[in-house]
């Protein structure tokens, strides 16, 4: 690994970007992360999935010794054996800084929109385990991880392009903030991943002796304020969308593949402009 890219935090969306769209195997990357995490570069897991998920995939990709930030910004989790206390709760062996309100809060809101727009959508917390499953594509046992919510709401929206700016514009006026995954709507406060990769690059700054270069890789809209945050943005192509459209000055990178393997193209050619 190279000199200039020591100080470097990497932080990147899991499903369709380190992960398969379609199988969520993260197998062409592998090679790549054992390379980065044996150069001492944190890969930090910043996605839409809960703590319970995160926690299960930090094991399978030998991330245990990174941070991780849940629920598309929600809260930072720092492993307390690795990471001094920031100044902020524990929550079994990490320490937690959240940005903002808990999962009932945006529960009640939700039950305060007219019957017509609720009608257009279904609530995560009102779905089986098996319901989850099916729409997601994810094992039985991962969907009862995915019901393990703390802070946002996901709903699955089943209405009109029309009817979905309407929600999202009745929510704003009672302080939700709607970020659009790759498969649901997530209504929640107003934290995005990109207010989440700042404090950590700052903490950290600290002790590194110097803000760390950050990169971010994302493929989806809900990732656009981390693209925007990062020092280096990795676009990653999707197979079943467009490609999120954000606003910098930085250096800006799309791959031509999908998913892991582009997520090995975009980190090889951050590590490549860095040298």
């Amino acid at each position: 690994m190279n000199t200039n890219a020591q100080n470097m935090l990497i932080v990147t969306d899991l499903d369709g970007s380190l992960l398969d769209h379609y199988t969520y195997s993260f197998a062409p990357a592998k090679t790549l992360i054992e390379e980065l995490v044996a150069g001492g570069i944190p890969i930090v897991p910043c996605s839409s999935k809960t703590r319970a998920e995160i926690s299960v995939l930090r094991t399978k990709l030998g991330l245990e010794h990174c941070p991780y930030i849940v629920e598309n910004g929600a809260a930072i989790y720092l492993p307390q054996r690795f990471y001094a206390n920031p100044g902020e709760e524990r929550v079994g062996t990490d320490w937690r800084h959240a940005f903002g309100k808990n999962r009932p809060h945006w529960q009640d809101v939700l039950l305060t929109l007219p019957d017509e727009l609720r009608a257009n959508y279904r609530k995560f917390s009102k779905m089986t385990v098996g319901q989850i499953a099916d729409l997601t594509g994810l094992s039985l046992e991962d969907a009862a991880l995915a019901a393990k919510r703390e802070f946002g709401e996901p709903i699955h929206w089943r209405g009109s392009d029309e009817a979905k700016q309407a929600l999202i514009d009745a929510l704003a006026e009672k302080g939700a903030h709607v970020l659009e995954g790759g498969r649901f709507l997530h209504v929640a406060g107003e934290w995005d991943k990109g207010r989440a990769l700042n404090w950590l690059a700052d903490y950290l700054a600290p002790q590194a002796g110097d803000r760390p270069v950050t990169v971010a890789l994302g493929d989806s809209h809900n990732d656009v304020a981390m693209l925007e945050a990062a020092d280096y943005a990795v676009i990653i192509r999707s197979p079943v969308h467009g490609a999120p459209e954000v606003l910098r000055e930085g250096p800006t990178i799309y791959t031509t593949q999908t998913g892991p393997k582009g997520w090995v193209e975009g980190v090889r050619e951050v590590l490549k402009q860095c040298r």
